[in-house]
């Protein structure tokens, strides 16, 4: 019986078109298993991408301290564009003025951040923050949770935040 399992292949091997045939197979099948291999990595470091951006974003917008904060608040516009980044920007002299006359400090730390949704150039994130905030009404501290959705767009590169809301 083993001799025969061995004839027969002999014969398929012998034929020439058989063997093209099955190099083609095996050519499309490995260069199919490579692309979508390729594909997943791409996606996979969007992902850890996006997620960094909104975790620093977070982070930025949930710490500030009134004794620096125009260095605290350009990072949180450097990580910021569209709508997002103009109202910040709009509301800065204000929110100095505020910061300062409250002595308020906010030192964020970003729990937990999950993509909700992305494609190539777009994206909305969860994030869970907690902060402590002192200021002249609560010189002790006090411990703020905060719910975030971000929506971030890939521009020039980098991801930056265009939108973020307050959610639950």
């Amino acid at each position: 019986m083993a001799a025969r399992r061995t004839d027969g292949v002999k014969r398929l091997l012998h034929h020439p078109l058989t063997l093209i045939v099955a190099t083609v197979l095996t050519t499309a099948s490995a260069l199919w298993l490579g692309f979508r291999v390729y594909e997943h990595r791409e996606a996979e470091q969007r992902r850890q991408d996006i997620l960094a951006a909104a975790r620093q974003s977070a982070l930025n917008f949930t710490s500030l301290d009134y004794r620096h904060y125009d260095r605290d608040s350009a990072q949180v516009l450097k990580g910021a564009t569209g709508d997002f980044k103009e109202q910040f920007a709009g509301q800065a002299e204000e929110l100095t003025k505020l910061v300062a006359q409250n002595r308020s400090v906010s030192e964020g730390q970003v729990l937990e951040a999950g993509v909700v949704r992305s494609d190539e150039d777009s994206a909305r994130v969860l994030v869970v923050a907690d902060s402590k905030v002192t200021n002249v009404a609560v010189p002790e501290g006090e411990a703020r949770t905060y719910r975030l959705q971000l929506d971030l767009v890939l521009e020039d590169g980098r991801w930056l935040t265009s939108a973020v809301e307050f959610v639950g």
